[in-house]
């Protein structure tokens, strides 16, 4: 493998990653570009496959003709004859007047088809004939008509499972697969998925002239276990997401955490942080939502304590407590008390959270009638989301007929959890 060489594709076509499985992929294209065979593109949808097809085409020695790309699933069944094959004037209702199809007006060139795997079996059997004798006839007419093009197909599904299955021909797809080139997922290219992110970020930044956004060790680790079904083309759209959204520009795993979709069950972007946050490890996804929201809570707290210290004379420009730590090492640690309980997944304990702010610390802090008022409203939180959770389960199991299982299911939670929960909360009657 000519690494140089490959270092240079890369440039020209704009792709970005150091992946073994992609430079192979780039490898077995520079080898078949120079010849005239077919060559069926495997991969992911989103993975990057025409830029393959560009690459072959450039590479050959069909790059002065014409080069077009065209989705067989973005086609219609009824037109897709005519778009491919053109057609003769009153062939059928519309057709005003002949039509030139794309393997006519892309003689000497190459056609890209993309997602072949959703094409007609009527259409396979004129394609076949095109492959094997370079013929095609245009609808509505008995004329037989010679083309020379070069065709680079791809899919994003199996087309073995589809010919076992009677949706797509087998001697189709053994004519196409003469030479194979697979497109890994961006999950199975490791380092490859900061290295994009990087440069999606600085696109954004220099087309839109904002401060690029940088990922924190965390998040890039957060960033590389999610599996990204939607690879390149949902990086993307990420990078562009937050880069809009977020003032802040170091972005952190919870941050990072909130802009990644969850899986069917909820749950994907909390188990990868309980993989690369410590604090984390040995935590149900319902535990770190208790976390994120303390967090926010601690926020409101801090807050709260920046009013009251302005509102009793403190001078603006006086440092401030920057977070909820700094709150607890500024005063001694005999006046505060502070407990936290969370129940484990598969505990037994009732879930509550109390956090006492401390009293009597000094003549610029809240005074007692306060520092209770916050205590309480942390205590009435926590019980509001005991109670909303009560709430949701009693609604999933009267949508489900009382079937647990079901409801369990619906509530994206273990079966054996919402057991539990029903007799914590009294609830094994209903």
């Amino acid at each position: 493998m000519n690494l140089p060489e490959i270092q240079t594709i890369k440039q020209r076509f704009g792709i970005i990653g150091n992946s073994p499985l992609l430079n192979h992929a780039i490898h077995v294209a520079i080898q078949v570009a120079s010849t005239d065979m077919t060559v069926l593109i495997t991969g992911e949808s989103g993975t990057g496959k025409e830029s393959f097809s560009k690459i072959i085409h450039q590479l050959s020695s069909r790059k002065h003709g014409q080069f077009i790309a065209v989705n067989c699933g973005a086609i219609p069944e009824g037109t897709i004859d005519s778009e491919l094959f053109g057609h003769e004037k009153g062939s059928f209702t519309g057709a005003s007047e002949a039509r030139k199809g794309y393997f006519e007006v892309t003689d000497g060139g190459t056609i890209f088809l993309d997602e072949i795997g959703e094409m007609p079996l009527g259409t396979q059997a004129r394609l076949l004939r095109v492959l094997e004798n370079g013929e095609f006839i245009r609808v509505g007419s008995s004329k037989v008509q010679k083309t020379n093009v070069r065709v680079v197909a791809a899919t994003n599904v199996k087309l073995l499972d589809a010919v076992d299955k009677g949706e797509f021909r087998e001697d189709l797809y053994y004519r196409l697969n003469t030479v194979p080139i697979f497109v890994p997922p961006l999950r199975e290219r490791g380092e490859d998925v900061e290295l994009l992110f990087r440069k999606f970020a600085t696109d954004f930044s220099e087309k839109h002239r904002v401060k690029p956004i940088k990922l924190d060790n965390e998040a890039k680790s957060l960033l590389q276990k999610f599996r990204f079904p939607g690879n390149i083309r949902q990086l993307k759209n990420l990078v562009e997401q937050m880069s809009l959204l977020e003032s802040e520009k170091e972005i952190n795993a919870l941050l990072l955490a909130q802009y990644l979709p969850q899986d069917r069950q909820g749950n994907a972007s909390l188990a990868l942080l309980r993989d690369i946050t410590p604090e984390a490890n040995g935590l149900s996804e319902r535990d770190l939502l208790y976390k994120i929201l303390f967090d926010l809570k601690k926020d409101v707290i801090d807050l709260k304590k920046l009013v009251f210290d302005m509102l009793n004379g403190e001078q603006i420009g006086k440092p401030q407590v920057d977070n909820y730590a700094d709150l607890l090492n500024k005063y001694p640690q005999e006046n505060y008390q502070a407990t936290k309980l969370i129940s484990g997944e598969y505990g037994n304990e009732a879930s509550h959270s109390q956090i006492i702010i401390p009293k009597n610390h000094g003549e610029n802090n809240l005074d007692d009638e306060n520092t209770q008022d916050i205590s309480h409203e942390m205590e009435d939180d926590t019980l509001s989301i005991q109670d909303k959770e009560k709430e949701l389960i009693i609604k999933a199991l009267k949508k489900h007929n009382n079937r647990r299982k079901n409801a369990a299911t619906d509530l994206g939670i273990s079966e054996r959890t919402l057991y539990r929960k029903l007799k914590e909360y009294d609830l094994e009657n209903l």
